[in-house]
């Protein structure tokens, strides 16, 4: 039988989901999983602050592992989060002080002018600026043409959709952080079947740890495919 052992005593069958449920999820430097698509964000990130140029853009679609790295280089850095708005000098002032951190830039917006000015107080002052986005920097919709030509001499890293092999690994490591030893076979079957995205491999094994706890089962194939359907994963085809 495909199935995933649970190495905690205290489950016991029938016992109900909790209210509350949280565990500690591994995410620091030495937990991060590399692979070829995420390999030059890593070089980057470890890199610094010998850095080609004093912004550097991490773009790569949801899931894809841009705010696991934004929270190493933050970490590595003392980096303080902005987020450059109309009106406000806050993201001007931190980035004269030290490095500064700017995730979702395409999803949260931002001022022109005052990410322009974050970007020459960045190259004034000799710090660094890291940027998040799903999207390259190009694409992103900005009309004032100095922070255009700023953007165009930033280092723009992208980062791919996971593969196999990856979405593998993060499904075995995330059912570790649970304390939780799964099948190969069950990983394989998930795999074939989930969105290509480490959200979901994230979501995909919190419901599967909750419904098996609810239930007081230990986590199987039906009960993958359960949660698999639940989340619009359908079966590949033949």
């Amino acid at each position: 039988m495909n199935d995933v052992k649970n190495a905690d005593p205290k489950r016991k069958a029938g016992e109900q989901l909790p209210l509350v449920f949280s565990h500690d999820a591994a995410s620091g430097r030495d937990d991060l999983l590399i692979s070829e698509r995420l390999a030059a964000a890593v070089s980057i990130v470890d890199a610094w602050p010998a850095w080609p140029s004093p912004v550097v853009v991490l773009a790569g679609p949801v899931g894809s592992g841009k705010s696991h790295l934004a929270r190493i280089w933050r970490d590595l850095s003392g980096a303080v989060d902005i987020h450059p708005e109309l009106g406000s000098d806050a993201a001007v002032a931190a980035a004269a002080a030290g490095p500064v951190l700017f995730e979702d830039a395409d999803r949260l917006g931002f001022d022109d002018n005052a990410l322009f000015h974050v970007i020459n107080s960045v190259r004034e002052n000799g710090t660094s600026l890291l940027i998040t986005s799903r999207l390259w920097p190009m694409s992103w919709p900005v009309s004032l043409p100095d922070l255009r030509s700023r953007l165009k001499a930033a280092t723009v890293v992208e980062i791919g959709e996971p593969d196999e092999a990856l979405l593998s690994q993060v499904i075995v490591k995330l059912f570790a952080d649970r304390q939780l030893y799964i099948d190969d076979k069950l990983v394989l079957y998930i795999v074939n079947r989930m969105e290509r995205s480490l959200n979901a491999a994230q979501t995909i094994v919190e419901r599967l740890d909750r419904l098996a706890l609810s239930r007081g089962t230990k986590i199987t194939r039906s009960l993958a495919a359960e949660v698999l359907n639940e989340l619009g994963n359908s079966e590949p085809a033949d």
